[in-house]
């Protein structure tokens, strides 16, 4: 669930500066209008928006996209933390908009939200506790605003922390929870990805990987006995190794998420500067939450579940998820793995990850 590993390529990706970037700055402009002229919602019956609300006393940044307002809502809440989905929606989640009203949102700390507050200021506010209230006032709001009794609710890595609060608080107002990425319990998390890090390494013959990753041991390290920051240095060594073995992305380690960001409709060049900012900014100021969370014991939810789980995640560990899953109380509960995919099962696998929506979740959302 954590996104560490992008905040440092992300951040030299997303810089602008000199002539030549402004250059390059006003080529990636025209070519996001053009993207976002080509896709915009048309029909009579459509909605297309992008806007603040308040949550939790702040302003945060929404958009809804959808091509029929009497379909479902579908709320993403987001991974990282710090890692918007809203930027590469247009490239991913577009065909979603035939079926689901789509709604992304900017987290407190992230993308557009961070561009719009003081970080000084939300600093002391960034908690799980109070991005969970933040989840629940919107899904609230769009459920007012939309006349929506009930919506579907999707988390992705560390929207799966939120998600999985929110579904297991209010079952009623979801017509199903949807896991994408399922966080567990993040030490023993931890543990199964470094050890199946370092088996890759010494069956490579990688004496590189083989001496840094020994170099961490034990992993994960004990919270209580070093600072924050270098906790972090230790986890961007072993996100390093863990995304060369294919965990992050399966058969590859470059999925080019910043340039594709460079050319959203949503975001200005200046929102882009935020996103990457704010991406290091909550990961810093919520890990130590973080390496606390546990769900091992949160397996029971009266709406009904499903998990999309890519086989070679080692970032939120398949594995883990898996056991997760079986020990679920739901009304009902399915688990659809992703064979061709890590972590970032809809950018891996697209259309699939389409299909499943619409195949095991939509029809969830009729006659209940």
């Amino acid at each position: 669930m954590v996104e560490w590993i992008r905040a440092a390529a992300l951040a030299a990706a997303l810089t602008w500066g000199g002539a030549a970037a402004a250059a390059n700055d006003d080529g990636l402009r025209e070519a996001a209008r053009i993207v976002g002229e080509a896709q915009k919602i048309l029909g009579e019956d459509g909605i297309e928006t992008t806007e603040q609300v308040e949550l939790g006393g702040i302003p945060q940044t929404i958009n809804v996209r959808g091509r029929h307002r009497d379909n479902p809502l579908l709320l993403v809440l987001h991974g990282g933390p710090g890692l918007p989905m809203m930027p590469v929606a247009h490239q991913y989640l577009r065909p979603l908009e035939e079926f689901f009203t789509v709604v992304q949102w900017d987290q407190r700390g992230a993308g557009k939200t961070y561009a719009a507050n003081d970080p000084e200021k939300i600093g002391p506010t960034m908690s799980v506790e109070r991005m969970a209230a933040d989840a629940e006032e919107l899904a609230a709001y769009l459920r007012k605003r939309y006349r929506k009794d009930k919506i579907v609710l999707l988390g992705h890595s560390w929207g799966t922390v939120l998600g999985t609060r929110l579904a297991q608080k209010h079952p009623d107002w979801f017509y199903a929870y949807v896991g994408v990425g399922q966080a567990v319990d993040v030490q023993e998390n931890e543990r199964l990805g470094y050890e199946a890090v370092l088996r890759w390494a010494r069956s490579q013959g990688n004496a590189q990987a083989v001496r840094e990753l020994e170099s961490i041991a034990p992993y994960p390290p004990d919270p209580t006995k070093m600072s924050v920051a270098r906790q972090l240095e230790i986890l961007d060594l072993q996100r390093k190794w863990l995304t060369q073995a294919g965990g992050y992305l399966w058969r590859r380690t470059d999925d080019h998420y910043g340039d594709i960001v460079g050319l959203s409709p949503e975001y200005s060049p200046e929102d882009k500067t935020a996103w990457a900012k704010g991406l290091g900014f909550s990961l810093e100021t919520l890990w130590p939450e973080i390496v606390a969370l546990n769900f091992q014991a949160a397996t029971r939810f009266d709406c009904p579940l499903v998990l999309f789980h890519g086989r070679h995640d080692l970032n939120t560990s398949a594995e883990l998820a898996g056991r997760w899953f079986e020990r679920i109380q739901a009304p009902s509960k399915k688990m659809v793995w992703f064979d061709y995919s890590g972590h970032m099962v809809f950018e891996e696998e697209p259309g699939r990850f389409m299909l499943a929506l619409v195949r095991d979740v939509l029809p969830l959302t009729r006659n209940r």
